[in-house]
């Protein structure tokens, strides 16, 4: 008999990640990790996959350290890690945003 799992909550990175991304991983377990079969599947070089991988890698990082942060901070974040936005105009907005915060904190 099989045994009900734990009803640990789906993390919150895992939930803000569109389809496509969850296809990805869930393509990339299927292929047992194996990004090679994984190029195949998708008809693509392995450079590609490595570089959608080390890119989706980065969007997860972002959005599990994310949380912390007000939702504006997370927003840019996450469009300099999918290569949106650059960082250069990133920090030039998070210090603009900060600015702005502290402005109507002690304003």
């Amino acid at each position: 008999m099989l045994r009900a799992m734990s009803a640990e909550p789906i993390p919150s990175w895992f939930l803000h990640l569109d389809e496509e991304d969850r296809q990805f991983i869930k393509r990339l377990i299927l292929a047992s990790g194996s990004l090679k079969e994984l190029a195949q599947g998708y008809g693509v070089s392995y450079p590609t996959i490595r570089l959608r991988l080390d890119r989706l890698i980065e969007r997860v990082k972002t959005l599990d350290t994310a949380e912390a942060d007000d939702a504006f901070q997370a927003k840019i974040r996450l469009l300099v890690a999918s290569g949106d936005l650059s960082p250069k105009i990133a920090r030039e907005l998070l210090k603009l945003h900060a600015d702005a915060c502290d402005g109507g904190r002690h304003g």
